[in-house]
């Protein structure tokens, strides 16, 4: 299990199984990461990996299209396109 704290959302954190969609736990326990389309279309879902980015899967081309050079550097992901492998900590 792997647990993901929401800082925008308090510091709420939950627990989840390895190799969980960041999104997809969001929506399910309550998170709060805003979302629309949750398919990598519409970049509603950007956020900030504020700890732990080195525990989340390889950036996605469809993130490419929504994160400029400085956000990615920064540590900026797609909720949607995330998956996570160890704790991290979001904000958006």
């Amino acid at each position: 299990m792997v647990e993901i704290t929401f800082a925008t959302n308090d510091g709420f954190k939950v627990s989840a199984p390895a190799n969980s969609n960041l999104l997809r736990v969001s929506i399910r326990e309550r998170g709060g990461i805003p979302f629309k389309c949750g398919g990598g279309i519409c970049g509603t879902c950007k956020c900030h990996i504020v700890a732990g980015l080195e525990n989340t899967d390889a950036l996605k081309g469809k993130e490419k299209k929504h994160l400029s050079t400085e956000e990615i550097e920064q540590g900026y992901r797609m909720a949607c396109q995330t998956f996570v492998n160890g704790n991290i900590t979001v904000e958006w």
